[in-house]
């Protein structure tokens, strides 16, 4: 298993109004953020936060390249981002423990923090279609270039693992400095993770470390997404 320190290239916040950010997702152009009674766009090119969406926003959030889902009290609501107005909802696999969330192949892909674990659910009933084992507190939960990467947050440290997606094999770990927490959890599709920062207020850029294609890509895995 590969060990290092993550490099932590940006902060952003903290916001007015927000005492802590959950998931995170990214759309292309904004970051999303889920700051407990609102959905909230940041630009990262400057920082600003130029909308919100009024809407239960408790833990993760992922982008399907059409719609926003929201983590909130024990469902995934489907989300217009357009409109905010919400869809449809189904139920939550962990029902009410759920934390990080992701939209990859087809699929919704949810963290259970104290499970330790990872689900692939169907994203149009809930139904569960497979569960990934984790060894630490699962947040965040995002994939990039064929990768499984989550947060984790136990004994008041946090990290960033990327894990093989058969066996939950720890394959790379980045440490988040002390005191540096992991609440959500996004990739740009590039060199970088989005991460929620908790009750700091904050969303962190993360440095993603990069391989030859040949090592990041496994047969029958997601090849990217968008999530929180």
């Amino acid at each position: 298993m590969n060990r290092s320190t993550a490099s932590i290239i940006n902060e952003y916040g903290p916001f007015p109004g927000v005492d802590s950010v959950a998931g995170v997702t990214y759309d292309g152009q904004q970051v999303w953020f889920a700051a407990g009674r609102a959905l909230i766009a940041l630009d990262p090119a400057n920082g600003k936060t130029p909308r919100s969406i009024d809407v239960a926003a408790e833990a993760g959030t992922a982008y399907d390249g059409q719609h926003l889902f929201q983590i909130a009290a024990g469902r995934i609501q489907k989300i217009d981002p357009r409109t905010g107005h919400v869809l449809a909802t189904i139920p939550a696999p962990g029902g009410g423990n759920d934390s990080g969330l992701t939209w990859a192949e087809g699929s919704l892909w949810v963290g259970q923090y104290r499970d330790r674990k990872i689900h692939q659910i169907d994203p149009e009933t809930g139904a569960i279609l497979r569960t990934i084992e984790s060894g630490r507190f699962v947040t965040g939960v995002t994939w990039v270039d064929g990768e499984l990467w989550h947060g984790t947050w136990e004994d008041d440290t946090s990290d960033l693992r990327r894990i093989d997606p058969r066996t939950g094999e720890v394959l790379e770990t980045l440490d988040m400095p002390a005191g540096v927490f992991v609440s959500g959890l996004e990739s740009d599709g590039g060199d970088q993770f989005f991460c929620g920062g908790a009750n700091s207020g904050k969303v962190r850029a993360v440095r993603r470390p990069r391989r030859a294609p040949a090592e990041g890509r496994d047969a029958g895995v997601p090849a990217g997404s968008t999530s929180g």
